[in-house]
């Protein structure tokens, strides 16, 4: 406890640290604030009831850190700007010259790929905010608007979605720990008040062992998704004898740590953004009058409502996608290149091929896992509403892992600086 209080006077003490929490503070006000500023044009009472059971809603909320919840100024959030980072990540593949420019061109060109992210991040903020609004229209929420009028709409959530970009990125740069995942963060954290007054207002007295065991299992939860988000398989290295003049270099003993989870969300997000179209095609045939369109609306409402079919899907998407990610994101081949560039070796295997070979297949044993994990907390919340019969957030699983992973990260980047300024 004493050591935890003195880390607090030597962030508040020091004058760049106490600036860089107080940035942080002052943009998740603003961005809060912009949340609660709604478009034009809505009809509270139908978007109330829309919102109550869309899970393709939902979701999008939780990227637009709540303000889609209320239709404000900045709806789309930092969902245009994640999708088009991931949509580059992707081409990385298909395009050498981004990998390159990526991996191998140091700041600037990170700096230059970010760049093409954000210009992405425009026109995939029109299609999506465009097709937002029809929806909404369609649905009766936004109505009695003139043609300029939805013009003006669509221009002015476009913007705020770079604003949030903007602001996300200024709080990577002049705060602490990475801008958009506190963006989320905050959305996330900011729903918490209301959901504990809907559970307050439905509690019963009768099922108070029921919540207990609950809070039980959900500490549990917490705890498993921490331990999973921080394990390592550690791959034993050995640097070579280097003599150089009547100096000797190397001849020392370290390790590789491979990450259980290195994928992090992305894969849940990638079989949302697939689950998440049936329920959007749904809802657009909505009120058609073709026969075979109402039957295809039909059966693709009768997969988003079936927990089983829907949950199964959903688990095996995210293995897969874990799978997929991991594979685009690390590359056993380059990783043993640089290990014997530095005259580095895996004791009991060859350099080179056979190095490349043997992390590979580690790293294939322990996504299983990490695969299998992540499974489960996506399909978490539909397990929990099944058992317990308490309605719960479609994306409850995301959001516990977005939180848990922030808070570590934040908590990292924060005893870092303490522990430079102790030094």
């Amino acid at each position: 406890m004493q050591n935890f209080l003195n880390k607090i006077r030597i962030v508040w003490e020091d004058k760049n640290l106490r600036n860089r929490i107080l940035f942080v503070v002052g943009a998740l006000v603003v961005f809060r604030a912009l949340a609660a500023i709604p478009i034009p044009g809505i009809d509270q009472i139908k978007l109330s009831g829309f919102l109550a059971n869309n899970q393709f809603f939902g979701v999008l909320n939780v990227f637009s850190g709540g303000g889609l919840s209320k239709l404000s100024i900045i709806m789309l959030g930092v969902g245009p700007y994640i999708t088009s980072s991931i949509i580059m990540q992707l081409l990385t593949i298909m395009v050498p010259r981004l990998k390159a420019l990526y991996s191998d061109e140091g700041e600037i060109g990170r700096q230059k790929f970010t760049q093409y992210s954000r210009m992405i991040t425009v026109p995939l903020a029109l299609i999506q905010g465009f097709g937002l609004m029809i929806l909404l229209e369609r649905q009766g929420i936004l109505s009695n608007l003139s043609l300029f009028d939805k013009a003006v709409n669509l221009v002015v959530v476009v913007a705020g979605s770079l604003l949030i970009m903007w602001i996300g990125e200024l709080i990577t740069e002049y705060g602490i720990s990475n801008g958009v995942s506190l963006l989320i963060f905050a959305g996330i954290v900011a729903s918490i008040p209301s959901n504990v007054n809907q559970l307050l207002f439905t509690f019963d007295a009768a099922n108070i062992p029921l919540y207990l065991v609950f809070l039980a299992f959900s500490i549990l939860i917490i705890a498993g998704v921490v331990l999973v988000s921080e394990a390592e398989r550690p791959i034993p290295v050995t640097y070579a004898k280097r003599v150089r003049g009547t100096k000797t270099f190397g001849g020392v003993s370290t390790y590789l740590p491979l990450r259980l989870n290195q994928a992090g969300v992305i894969p849940i997000i990638f079989a949302l953004s697939i689950l998440l179209f049936p329920q959007m095609i749904a809802t657009f045939l909505t009120g058609a009058h073709n026969i075979i369109l109402v039957k295809i609306a039909a059966g693709l409402t009768y997969f988003v409502q079936n927990s089983f079919l829907y949950g199964a899907t959903y688990f095996v998407l995210v293995v897969l996608f874990t799978y997929f990610y991991t594979a685009v994101t690390f590359d056993p081949h380059t990783m043993s290149t640089n290990l014997q560039k530095n005259g580095a070796f895996v004791p009991g295997i060859r350099p080179g091929e056979a190095t490349s070979d043997y992390i590979s297949r580690i790293v294939t044993r322990i996504t299983l896992v990490g695969a299998l994990f992540l499974g489960l907390i996506a399909i978490l919340p539909l397990i929990m509403q099944s058992l317990t019969g308490i309605k719960t957030l479609a994306i409850g699983g995301t959001a516990l892992l977005i939180v848990v992973s922030v808070v570590i990260d934040l908590i990292k980047k924060i005893e870092a600086q303490v522990s430079m300024r102790e030094y």
